[in-house]
């Protein structure tokens, strides 16, 4: 497949619940339910590879010491826990060993996060010869200063903090960072940040967002108030509340500082909490994508891991709040590997190293997987690439050369890959058509969905704003986290309700349907995806978002949702530089600034373009199964308009176009599913 990368270049898991580690899992999944809540470098030897890599049994018991004090380099003094080796009569083992850090914002220690007394730390890792050091991010927990999210002065903690570890008593001076979300994305910019004689060696970086923005805190330009609500009241609530839960007894020295740092913390919701979220919700300067993101997308940090030289093994999701980012974290680490653009679509033929991996699971952020079934125990497979980096063992785990793993969705298995965009995929034009199809019976156009263009000088249909919508999708799941999975996966079910039929999305005035023929042949859909609308409207903006179901043979009450994006009429500017294209020129990721400068409003009454970002998916559409294009201009509760969006698109009524001069279109990766038969080479999972 041949995608360019602007106009001078278009044509050149569950873990099973124990295999996520129990602490961390539980303790997420509690913070939403209380919210809703990378030559020179210093050398390593690497052993003989042996016949097949094992990951050791326990050794060691487990030591801790609480709330050690951490001064970084501005005078703040950040508290961790350091957990490390025992022999079976409780002494410290001799070692040395590795350190593995990790980051956290919610409070390590905070009664509703502890699981066996062990809170945040995972002591799988302890017990076979690692020790670990929990953090809590300056401004969260018991450490001191002020939060700010993703503040770029958490990074230089983050640097400050590894060569801390390093120096441990007992450490070999090597030292990995792991963790997930939050702790992910840390794991990113403090990789960029420690420079390329760092005692960092490796980072296992779950579930983290390449552009903050883009992939979770905005959709389109609109405001994702949905994960924003939960997120930052949740992290309000935990600000206030772990110096105290997290005090020791009144005999530590350092509980006399318990007030103060109280008291920074309730200083640091001024600007956090209340500021923030007005400035969000209003249409503030931080609204737009402009020096506050900027200043925190590990984007524009991937070409540092890479000259530091710390490799990553990265997992994501297909349904997760950064579905969109981790597929762009691995191709900009790629290409910064191969001396290529970190932006740009990877070539097909492009040099790869298994130094940076994925893994795409069937997970939401907070519960994995669809089926219940992970392709390796992410214990595991997080040991044998720090047994690998830190160790010095030839684990095997980078002697790879399709370092991408994907799940199929719509067929429980897992396949190995090279390259993002998918090369056995060809980037394909499916037209809006008239209806009826005959497939969609409660649509109020019923349109077609075909490789055929239109040839007719007239056809549109009409659809109105309505400033909410059926929240019963896969939207209102993904958005919150998944949080309302939990419940039936427990319960041995695949997927809640919703994410498993979004039939309702397709009634009303607000939306519109287009339809397949069923497929012929089982057909991979292979990312990134673009909608093409062309409207007019009666408003001064428009909001549009795109839904694609994969529609059972023979249903008529059935509509599987597989991937959405959306896009704020007033942001439709393009960014070519940035934009992927297929080779005919049309857009796979239409990248818009997003910036108050870029906004134009939406003439009234004329024909006029939106090029809609459709987060990417890999997902197999079976014979005898329809694709379908749901148009909806509203999406509750995920997305909210400030008063100013609001006002311009009150009361708006669309023409969408599917005629000869005007013909809107869906741009899909397509690929037969015999193209992708390379099984996944790290995976221990039966059903992988």
């Amino acid at each position: 497949m041949g995608v360019g990368q602007g106009a001078a270049t278009r044509n050149a898991l569950h873990p099973a619940r124990a295999a996520w580690p129990a602490a961390r899992c539980s303790r997420v999944i509690r913070f939403a339910a209380a919210a809703l809540a990378w030559c020179t470098c210093t050398l390593v030897f690497v052993a003989p590879a042996a016949a097949q890599w094992k990951p050791e049994a326990a050794t060691y018991s487990v030591g801790e010491i609480a709330n050690l004090g951490v001064t970084m380099s501005d005078g703040t003094v950040l508290r961790v826990d350091e957990y490390y080796p025992t022999t079976s009569s409780g002494a410290a083992a001799k070692g040395p060993f590795p350190v593995l850090l990790t980051q956290v914002p919610y409070g390590k220690d905070s009664p509703d996060n502890s699981v066996a007394g062990n809170s945040y730390a995972n002591t799988y890792f302890v017990e076979r010869g690692y020790i670990e050091v929990v953090a809590d991010v300056r401004g969260t927990g018991d450490s001191e200063g002020d939060f700010g999210l993703f503040d770029p002065v958490q990074a230089t903690d983050g640097a400050t903090l590894v060569n801390w570890s390093a120096h441990l008593a007992n450490s070999d001076g090597n030292v990995g960072l792991f963790g997930a979300s939050y702790f992910g994305i840390n794991q990113l910019l403090t990789a960029a940040a420690v420079g390329p004689h760092s005692h960092l060696k490796a980072i296992f970086p779950e579930l983290a967002g390449d552009d903050i923005y883009r992939d979770a805190a905005f959709m389109g330009g609109v405001y994702d108030v949905e994960f924003g609500s939960i997120f930052l009241d949740g992290m309000a609530a935990y600000n206030l509340s772990n110096p105290l839960l997290e005090t020791p007894d009144a005999t530590s020295p350092e509980s006399a500082d318990t007030l103060g740092v109280e008291l920074q913390h309730v200083r640091g919701l001024g600007p956090f909490q209340v500021a923030l979220t007005a400035n969000l919700e209003t249409g503030g300067a931080d609204g737009y994508d402009e020096a506050y993101w900027m200043a925190r997308d590990p984007r524009t940090m991937l070409q540092d891991i890479v000259d530091n030289r710390i490799p990553a093994f990265m997992v994501g999701g297909w349904y997760d709040l950064f579905q969109r980012g981790e597929l762009l974290n691995y191709s900009g680490l790629q290409n910064a590997y191969d001396g290529r653009p970190v932006s740009a679509p990877m070539l097909p033929d492009q040099r790869l190293t298994g130094r940076y991996q994925l893994l795409m699971e069937p997970r939401y952020h907070l519960t994995c997987c669809d089926p219940p079934a992970a392709a390796v125990d992410d214990n595991d497979l997080q040991l044998e690439w720090f047994d690998q980096f830190l160790k010095g063992e030839n684990t095997g785990i980078t002697n790879t050369t399709d370092p991408l793993h994907v799940y199929m969705l719509g067929t429980g298995k897992y396949v190995d890959t090279r390259t993002y965009p998918f090369a056995a995929a060809t980037p394909t034009t499916l037209y809006l058509g008239a209806g009826r199809s005959g497939s969609a019976v409660l649509s109020t156009n019923d349109g077609t969905l075909s490789p055929t263009k239109p040839t007719s000088a007239s056809g549109e249909d009409p659809v109105v704003f309505t400033g909410a919508s059926e929240p019963c999708d896969r939207q209102t799941e993904q958005w919150a986290a998944g949080a309302g999975a939990i419940a039936p996966e427990d319960a041995g079910q695949a997927d809640e309700p919703c994410g498993a039929n979004d039939i309702g999305k397709q009634v009303g005035p607000g939306s519109l349907a287009y339809t397949t023929a069923p497929f012929a042949n089982n057909e991979v859909i292979a990312g990134p995806i673009d909608a093409t609308i062309y409207a007019t409207s009666t408003r001064p903006n428009t909001f549009l978002e795109a839904t694609l179901e994969d529609i059972p043979s023979g249903s008529l009450a059935s509509s599987t949702p597989i991937t959405a994006g959306a896009l704020l009429g007033s942001f439709r500017a393009l960014d070519d530089s940035l934009s992927w294209f297929a080779p005919d020129g049309s857009p796979l990721i239409p990248y818009h600034p997003y910036t108050q400068a870029s906004q134009t409003p939406v003439p009234i009454g004329k024909v006029t373009r939106f090029d809609i970002e459709v987060f990417p998916t890999f997902a197999d559409i079976a014979a005898g199964d329809r694709l379908r294009l749901t148009i909806t201009t509203s999406d509750t509760p995920h997305l909210a308009f400030t008063p100013g969006q609001l006002e311009n698109l009150a009361g708006g009524v669309y023409e969408v176009q599917r005629n000869a001069s005007a013909a809107s279109f869906l741009e899909v990766p397509l690929a037969p599913e015999s193209a992708y038969t390379t099984a996944c080479s790290l995976c221990t999972n039966p059903l992988s």
